[in-house]
């Protein structure tokens, strides 16, 4: 009896990115007008709080950055700001800002998100859940007036729209796409990848090229057009790789490998540091942090990390 194409082993890459870990059952077509006040009646209910971008989470042997009602009570959080993210089973998780102090009492720490994700401190599935939370907070603190009419708007459902009772025009919170890819030089038999640094960087680190997906562009075009304005390099094959929820404040980072067609290199002197090509062994040694200029990739948590590891591994054969 044949297989079929869909009996294949599959890896989903995208699983193995930071922040992907979200699943939450969003129920986003299906809520009560009054959602966020029947999941408050679940003693099941679990709450993420922010404190401007950075995530409040308890410190201790199991740290945890999910509370309990009575618990997001006695800290404090705005209730005009919650949102219902989803259902753990069925746990609902919602999400609000904290009223800020001045300093917060024992164990609690207010983290960013990227220290989070790269210490490892959460669980992939609670990194996930912040993501989300974070991506839509700050969707409702910077659109409450109408884009249309300018009248302020009211959240509904929970949290997954915005309504204009003016012009009853209905928002819905964006994603913005970033396409990230590594240029791989076919010129060099595939041993050497491009990668570049921006002046905001860590010392020493180098990640692979990205930029916003414009209005009318495949993907496929928006990868050639960025590495172009760039790096001057022109690019031929494109292949999707994954993709990593980037909530920073809300981006999906599309994630793909890319053939040069060129080689020469003329930097975007205002966009990067630097830019040059990378051999195998050296890529290793940067993931590895023996480089013995002292230079790194990004880390593991990034999207950028698993395209060059992946293209590295490739290479070797593995």
């Amino acid at each position: 009896m044949s297989s079929s194409f869909l009996d294949r082993p599959f890896l989903e890459a995208s699983a193995a990115n930071g922040f992907a870990g979200n699943n939450f059952d969003r129920q986003s077509e299906h809520r009560a007008e009054h959602a966020v006040e029947i999941a408050l009646g679940s003693p099941d209910a679990r709450i993420h709080l922010f404190c401007e971008d950075r995530a409040l989470v308890k410190i201790s042997p199991e740290p945890q950055a999910a509370f309990s009602v009575n618990e997001a009570e006695a800290i404090g959080f705005d209730p005009a700001t919650l949102i219902l993210l989803g259902f753990l089973g069925a746990e609902p998780r919602l999400a609000a800002m904290a009223i800020p102090q001045a300093e917060w009492p024992e164990p609690l720490r207010a983290i960013d998100l990227r220290s989070l994700a790269v210490q490892g401190l959460l669980s992939a599935e609670d990194l996930g859940g912040l993501a989300q939370a974070r991506s839509l907070l700050a969707w409702h603190q910077n659109h409450r007036f109408c884009a249309r009419c300018g009248s302020e708007t009211e959240m509904r459902a929970g949290g997954v729209k915005r309504h204009c009772p003016s012009c009853e025009r209905e928002h819905f919170p964006r994603t913005d796409p970033v396409v990230i890819m590594l240029v791989i030089d076919p010129a060099q038999n595939h041993d050497a990848c491009l990668l570049g640094r921006q002046h905001r960087f860590q010392p020493g680190m180098y990640s692979a090229l990205a930029g916003f997906l414009e209005p009318g562009e495949t993907i496929e075009a928006a990868v050639r057009r960025e590495i172009a304005e760039e790096a001057g390099i022109r690019t031929g094959r494109v292949r999707y790789h994954s993709s990593q929820p980037w909530p920073f404040v809300s981006s999906l980072m599309i994630g793909c490998h890319a053939e040069a067609a060129s080689n020469e290199i003329t930097r975007d002197e205002s966009e990067l540091e630097d830019c040059r090509w990378f051999t195998r062994d050296e890529v290793h040694r940067m993931l590895t942090g023996t480089h013995p200029d002292g230079l790194t990739a990004p880390p593991e948590m990034a999207i950028a990390h698993r395209l060059i590891a992946d293209w590295a591994d490739w290479a070797e054969g593995k």
